[in-house]
């Protein structure tokens, strides 16, 4: 019987990020709420990790690492933990597919070089900003020797609802940066694939695994941490259950899932944001509850184990 995976994964994006998402100027957030991921979310995290017994992975910004010796510090004591320390792009730009394949390959180098400043150690994992992949992208992974990626998330009612907001914040006239990406996600594969490095949404023979975000079979129903959070319990249960005939099962949440209001957020984002209005310690009690059901049903790694094990098999 093929051994069951789970890895558990955190994208570390800082607060200006979600003001960019939601077109809200960041002269909001002061230095204080600027700072929370590093300073709160990661301590938060990395206490129900230890708390719950299980590995996890870390997507750091580079832009966000250089600016801030405090998560450089805080990133290199998560690593020295066991936490592993991947790359989540340099600058976080929504639009990297659409740079230049000379742009995209310094935005990664420069991500790579922050990162191994901190930790010591030079990432091996890649996840894209806004989960946009096309083939300069997946060809600049490709040449930083990264052992895979996980960007693609082919999670219909995500894509439906990222369409809606984006056109309504454009009326609004303050329009979002993120980047809708290609319909073509949707029809990507759910379960780890190597890519057509020409169309990555597609199966083909890639050197860099791709490591897909759970989505559920048949509709495409996202499991990350912004559906698990703050849906009803026994839907979150019949989701999860859904997802069992799979081997390889990979949760994927933010830094922001582990804040709420309380810790000094602006109200404007809290608004437009509205995971951010459920108490931290409810999110907290909801994770220490998904955490354990992986400890249960699978063997929990990082996503850098998960990718060396599956690179056999896919």
């Amino acid at each position: 019987m093929a051994r069951r995976l789970a890895s558990i994964s955190v994208d570390l994006d800082s607060l200006p990020h979600y003001c960019r998402i939601h077109g809200l100027p960041e002269s909001l957030l002061d230095a204080r709420a600027r700072g929370l991921v590093y300073t709160t979310a990661v301590p938060r995290l990395r206490q129900l990790l230890e708390t719950v017994g299980v590995p996890g992975t870390f997507f750091a910004i580079g832009e966000d690492v250089a600016a801030d010796a405090g998560a450089a510090e805080a990133l290199r004591s998560a690593h020295q933990a066991g936490v592993e320390v991947a790359s989540h792009s340099f600058s976080h730009d929504y639009a990297l597919t659409r740079r230049s394949p000379e742009s995209i390959r310094e935005d990664l180098r420069r991500a790579d070089e922050v990162l191994e400043a901190a930790t010591g150690v030079r990432p091996v994992g890649f996840r894209a900003p806004g989960y946009t992949l096309n083939a300069a992208l997946y060809e600049a992974t490709v040449e930083r020797g990264y052992r895979y990626g996980s960007s693609t998330f082919p999670a219909v009612p995500y894509y439906t609802a990222k369409a809606a907001v984006m056109g309504t914040l454009a009326l609004l006239g303050r329009p979002s940066r993120a980047v809708l990406d290609s319909p073509r996600v949707l029809l990507a594969p759910r379960t780890p694939y190597r890519p057509d490095p020409a169309r990555p949404y597609q199966r083909g023979s890639g050197a860099v695994l791709e490591l897909p975000m759970a989505v559920t079979p048949g509709v495409r129903f996202p499991f990350i941490g912004t559906f698990a959070l703050t849906l009803p319990m026994p839907a979150v249960r019949a989701a999860y259950r859904s997802l069992q005939g799979d081997t390889f099962f990979n949760l994927e949440l933010h830094a922001a899932d582990v804040l709420d209001a309380q810790d000094g957020i602006p109200p404007e984002l809290v608004r437009q944001q509205r995971d951010l209005r459920v108490s931290a310690a409810h999110k907290l009690e909801r994770l220490r509850t998904l955490f354990g059901w992986l400890k249960s049903d699978y063997d929990v790694v990082t996503l850098r184990d998960a990718a060396s094990h599956l690179a056999v098999t896919v």
